[in-house]
């Protein structure tokens, strides 16, 4: 029948995000997503137009569940129980695999030579910054709310390029936990 996809759009998004994860958006060939989603390249290019497009969907797939997630970690009354939730939750989100996987925002941030791949960022970037806005807004902080959001946002792209050189679970969370401590009073 003509029109429809005569493969599982879910699954195949699911496995093209990991195909990217693995390689970043560069390295990543419209043969590697055909074999690593089980889809033929000309199923995908007549699903999504090309790679760029393909990694744009799973990638906003990524951002609604990992913006999710944050929620879910910033929820509750008291900030500094929630910002460690939320710094233990990115934490495992980048660590997660063996190898770790890293984490694949910052990654396509250093990536990003298009503005669609810079808006898809930017977007969650920001989502995420007023997630954290949002959770610290009636707190004793050392900043403006906007300004700590923004900090603990940055500091969760540090975290990112840190487990990069160090490996180092225990020593992010610390760090996280010190950026904690210095935001609230």
């Amino acid at each position: 029948m003509a029109g429809v996809r005569q493969f599982d759009e879910e699954m195949a998004l699911r496995r093209a995000l990991e195909v990217f994860w693995e390689h970043g958006f560069h390295q990543t060939s419209m043969p590697d997503l055909a074999s690593g989603t089980g889809v033929q390249r000309g199923s995908l290019y007549h699903a999504y137009g090309g790679k760029e497009q393909i990694f744009l969907k799973a990638f906003e797939r990524f951002a609604t569940t990992f913006l999710d997630g944050a929620a879910a970690a910033l929820a509750g009354t008291d900030p500094r129980t929630s910002l460690f939730r939320f710094f233990d939750y990115c934490i495992e989100s980048i660590t997660t695999g063996s190898p770790s996987r890293g984490c694949l925002s910052t990654r396509t941030a250093v990536e990003a030579d298009t503005p669609a791949l810079q808006r898809a960022v930017r977007q969650l970037l920001d989502d995420l910054e007023n997630l954290v806005l949002e959770s610290i807004s009636g707190a004793d902080l050392t900043l403006r709310p906007r300004e700590a959001a923004r900090l603990i946002v940055a500091t969760t792209r540090a975290l990112a390029v840190l487990e990069r050189v160090y490996d180092d679970p225990r020593r992010l969370r610390e760090t996280a936990r010190s950026q904690v401590r210095t935001l609230l009073r």
